[in-house]
């Protein structure tokens, strides 16, 4: 993971764009991206969604990278641990989605 931080960095750095990625205007990207992705598959029913992901890989694996890219930017920039700041809220998520409660239900932890 150090070498793809390194590689944003420096992909960022070479054009100047450190100035405009703020954790606002990384934030508002991480958003921009995430609407774009879900542009892929908007309408479709699961079984669409399905075959236009294996049919369109590489786009949606681009829209992907995006939102990660930038994702890993504010991270970065802020001094958050993308791997630790997972594991920290997968171990709170267990403790409001316990299984024995969640299994099998989408149902918001304050419903459960």
């Amino acid at each position: 993971m150090e070498e793809v931080i390194d590689r944003i960095r420096a992909f960022r750095d070479e054009r100047d764009w450190l100035k405009f990625h703020d954790p606002k205007n990384l934030a508002v990207s991480i958003a921009i991206e995430a609407a774009e992705l879900l542009e892929e598959f908007q309408w479709m029913t699961r079984e669409e969604s399905e075959r236009h992901a294996a049919e369109n890989r590489e786009a949606v694996s681009d829209e992907i990278a995006d939102v990660a890219i930038y994702l890993i930017e504010l991270a970065d920039l802020l001094g958050i641990d993308l791997a630790t700041a997972i594991n920290n809220k997968l171990d709170k998520n267990a403790i409001k989605y316990p299984v024995e409660k969640s299994r099998g239900k989408s149902t918001k932890y304050t419903k459960l």
